[in-house]
């Protein structure tokens, strides 16, 4: 089992890598727009010189690959140069396949933020999926693990936002003085960096219910059975009468928020304060509706490091 959620894991990264190349002949080339981060310095210089990103892609981040693998962790290091390595490939292979028919481009400039609009989904979403497999893309990925590394306190939010205004700004000069080069390029990396922290923060999140009852057995049985939580039970004291009561803590998915409330319409005397939560940590069981663990396709490798 644990060699085919292994398998599992490369065959996503790769094809993970394949649908980026894809997205880049698709949508970032036809549309002559630099994406965000070290890739977009590449596309800029495949733009004026023509040496292909498929090859600077490699030249930047073995060495990266390198440092990260030797100072930060070997599965992360491995795991992203699979990606890289795919990456590059597949953008040799599909230059030499006539891809036009299925590009997106307009001829008289009308729509062309689209381009980056459906390039930046398709990466958001690729690189969610990718941290899941706990592996990066590289270039800025393996600057920001190794900085993380040695120096865990400091954020690399200003590297990311200097590398980008970077490429934004050189976009206006590399393609022919336009700003609309440096509109894609922005709106690009927002459409990218939002889809990914939505989907990131879809998978940990979850809704709080502080309920206050005089049936904290009936409910808590109705959550074990029906939803399959737990819930953790407070003595709690009314303010206005000076009554003993109980408080039931009970953390569910967005999903099961509703199942929830229906029951609690059971109880006479009975409410909760809801409340969102932005993420659940720690080691405990996922389960599904019906109650079993839930299988995780994909292996998470050295969570550590990532």
């Amino acid at each position: 089992m644990k060699r085919l959620k292994l398998a599992m894991t490369y065959c996503t990264i790769i094809g993970i890598a394949f649908l980026s190349a894809l997205n880049y002949e698709l949508f970032v080339f036809p549309n002559r727009f630099a994406p965000s981060g070290l890739n977009g310095i590449c596309t800029m210089i495949q733009h004026v010189w023509g040496i292909p990103v498929s090859y600077l892609s490699l030249i930047i981040n073995i060495p990266l690959a390198l440092i990260v693998y030797f100072l930060v962790s070997k599965p992360l290091a491995v795991r992203s140069m699979v990606y890289v390595v795919t990456f590059s490939a597949a953008l040799m292979l599909l230059g030499k396949v006539d891809l036009s028919p299925f590009a997106y481009e307009t001829e008289n400039g009308t729509s062309t933020i689209m381009g980056p609009f459906i390039a930046g989904i398709i990466y958001g979403t690729g690189y969610t999926t990718m941290v899941k497999a706990s592996a990066y893309s590289g270039g800025t990925d393996f600057i920001a693990a190794v900085i993380h590394k040695h120096h865990p306190e400091k954020s690399i939010f200003s590297l990311i936002f200097v590398l980008n205004a970077i490429v934004a700004v050189a976009s206006y000069f590399v393609y022919d003085y336009q700003m609309e080069p440096v509109i894609m390029c922005i709106f690009y990396s927002f459409t990218a960096s939002t889809v990914s922290d939505r989907m990131m923060k879809s998978g940990r999140s979850a809704v709080r219910f502080e309920i206050i009852t005089e049936y904290p057995q009936e409910i808590g049985d109705a959550i074990i059975h029906r939803l399959h939580h737990s819930a953790t039970l407070l003595p709690g004291k009314g303010m206005y009468l000076g009554k003993e009561t109980n408080i039931l803590i009970c953390i569910v998915n967005k999903t099961q928020a509703t199942v929830l409330s229906s029951i609690l319409k059971s109880f006479p005397h009975t409410f909760a304060v809801v409340s969102q939560v932005g993420e659940v940590m720690g080691n405990f069981k996922h389960l599904n509706i019906n109650g079993q663990p839930e299988k995780e396709l994909l292996d998470h490798g050295d969570n550590q490091s990532v």
